[in-house]
């Protein structure tokens, strides 16, 4: 049997049907039915925070705690010579991850206006608190 190939003669030249009950889709409808989707939805952003990498805390052993409570009471000492002023510091802390175990270490310079013993912050004077139970180290700073 040899098959025929169909040249569609009998319907190249008739016109275009168009419903009477159902409206014409528009171009953009038509092409959203061939558009790419996302079966996995959030799948590359799990793997994204899977990847991102956190910092383990360190605990500070005895020496490293009193050396710190060292540093602390000195640096409270200038403040009070210093007064309203505030005295300019450097202070390193962690910061726990919000998403996931860990966190990172961050440093932070400001001028410091005070001490909070009761919620054990160091208060700056652009309001931004940091929890003393959070510092790694901290430093006057001579800029």
């Amino acid at each position: 049997m040899q098959r025929k190939s169909k040249d569609y003669s009998d319907i190249i030249n008739l016109p275009h049907p168009v419903s009477k009950k159902h409206p014409q889709m528009s171009l953009y409808d038509r092409a959203a039915q061939f558009s790419p989707f996302s079966a996995l939805t959030g799948h590359e952003a799990a793997i994204a925070e899977t990847g991102r990498l956190t910092e383990e805390r360190t605990e500070l052993d005895e020496d490293a705690k009193e050396r710190l409570d060292e540093k602390l009471q000195y640096l409270l000492s200038r403040l009070q010579v210093c007064g309203s002023e505030g005295l300019p510091i450097r202070v390193t802390y962690f910061v726990p991850d919000e998403k996931k175990e860990g966190g990172a270490y961050q440093e932070y310079t400001g001028s410091l206006k005070r001490l909070d013993a009761y919620a054990r912050a160091l208060i700056f004077s652009d309001a931004t608190e940091i929890s003393l139970d959070a510092v790694y180290d901290i430093a006057e700073d001579t800029k």
